[in-house]
């Protein structure tokens, strides 16, 4: 599969299909693992600049699925989570988003995953 060759080599899986994204998302869910989709396309600048910067968080997140879907080629699921400008981020979690980010901003991607991933490995208060 095409997607899983992707992986390999750059840690983010490009969907091209609804069937691709329902596959990941299925899997990803199943095994209870977070998801991370940056919503792009590659006419749009602030996207393209944020590709090196997603890498790098999908090399440090080494329990997080990431992907990511061109809202051109994959309309589908960009309507049905509501992305209304790019770049998006959705955090995922058990099939649904939990966090959106909008727009170029590094920082505030790293400090959401961040405390996300804090937040569900850390024991609950009672």
């Amino acid at each position: 599969m095409k997607g899983q060759q992707q992986l390999k080599k750059s840690k983010v899986v490009k969907i091209d299909s609804r069937k691709s994204w329902e596959h990941h998302i299925t899997n990803v869910t199943n095994k209870g693992y977070p998801v991370m989709i940056h919503f792009s396309a590659y006419w749009c600048m602030p996207s393209i600049v944020m590709n090196h910067f997603f890498q790098q968080l999908a090399s440090t997140y080494h329990n997080v699925l990431f992907l990511n879907v061109d809202v051109d080629e994959v309309k589908e699921v960009a309507s049905k989570l509501k992305i209304k400008a790019i770049p998006t981020f959705c955090l995922m979690n058990g099939g649904a988003p939990m966090d959106k980010i909008v727009g170029a901003n590094p920082d505030e991607l790293r400090k959401r995953i961040s405390c996300f991933i804090h937040q569900k490995h850390s024991p609950k208060s009672v």
